[in-house]
């Protein structure tokens, strides 16, 4: 156990043992965390500083954790776990409310500091916005601009693979681990992003995803992207909750319009009608909206 065994060290212990057993997206310890330091609110737990309700299930946790062996499967995944005080930290998600308390990486680290414009959108797009996903990913690659997804199959999909073929890096914010090929369908794709680009999550490498990790990974592709680009999305979607993040953080939101009839441009319609995006019709728009040119 641990605590029984090994006298804290340093934050980058503290740091990878919270990661390990604290749920992403955690507001209320995100900002402990990022006030006190890991080390400082590690050393409070086991002290017994904090109220068992809000930490009894974490200690839990803590009480069969070994430092050694989590460093062991980041290693074994060939992936690095960095945090903030790291030279390769992507010091711009720190001006999320919930800041990670680290993130692994499987691939280029340097991307992450590199500039980038997110493409997202449905899972169930149309031929033309396919299309336009990719057009759009193919310019701005083409002009070194990496392009932030999710991973998932449809408009993401279609971004993370014409960036790829275009020469360019991207970088794919992931809800499970990066030794999970979540969907499985994008096993080869997630193969290709990690030696030309990066894998980011925020949870453990052999960690599945679940339902409520989609919308808490957001926040980063938002926070690590200087824009982001709504191809394709509905009424109610994960993408808009992407857009608003980016919105929050007053980086510049993007959307193409759609059909009127069609409900898979309903949620661009949506951010246009209220002035979250700006309105764009070409790769031209878009690259001269961010300052890509």
């Amino acid at each position: 156990m641990y605590i029984q065994t090994k006298t804290l060290i340093d934050e980058f212990e503290s740091r990878l043992i919270l990661f390990s057993v604290i749920e992403p997206g955690h507001a209320g310890w995100s900002a402990e965390i990022q006030s006190l330091g890991a080390s400082r609110v590690l050393e409070g737990m086991l002290a017994g500083e904090y109220n068992p309700k809000s930490c009894g299930k974490i200690l839990e946790k803590i009480s069969h954790t070994n430092v050694d062996m989590l460093q062991s499967a980041v290693n074994a995944s060939n992936a690095e776990f960095i945090y903030p005080g790291h030279s390769k930290w992507p010091a711009q998600i720190d001006q999320l409310s919930n800041p990670p308390i680290g993130l692994i990486v499987k691939g280029d680290l340097n991307c992450l500091n590199e500039k980038s414009i997110a493409i997202i959108g449905t899972r169930e797009p149309s031929e033309t916005g396919l299309r336009n996903s990719r057009s759009f990913s193919t310019r701005f690659a083409k002009h070194n601009w990496h392009i932030v997804s999710g991973g998932a199959i449809g408009i993401d999909s279609a971004a993370h693979s014409a960036a790829l073929r275009a020469g360019g890096k991207t970088i794919a914010v992931i809800a499970s681990g990066v030794e999970v090929d979540y969907p499985p369908v994008n096993s080869e794709l997630f193969k290709k992003i990690s030696t030309h680009g990066a894998l980011v999550s925020e949870v453990m490498p052999h960690v599945r995803a679940q339902q409520s990790r989609f919308l808490t990974r957001n926040r980063l592709i938002a926070a690590l992207s200087c824009a982001t680009l709504v191809v394709e999305a509905a009424y109610r979607s994960g993408s808009l909750r992407t857009a608003r993040d980016a919105a929050e953080l007053m980086r510049p939101v993007l959307a193409i319009p759609g059909p009127l009839e069609s409900p898979k441009s309903e949620g661009c319609h949506r951010l246009i009608a209220e002035h979250v995006a700006e309105i764009v019709v070409s790769e031209q728009d878009a690259m001269e909206f961010v300052g890509a040119n």
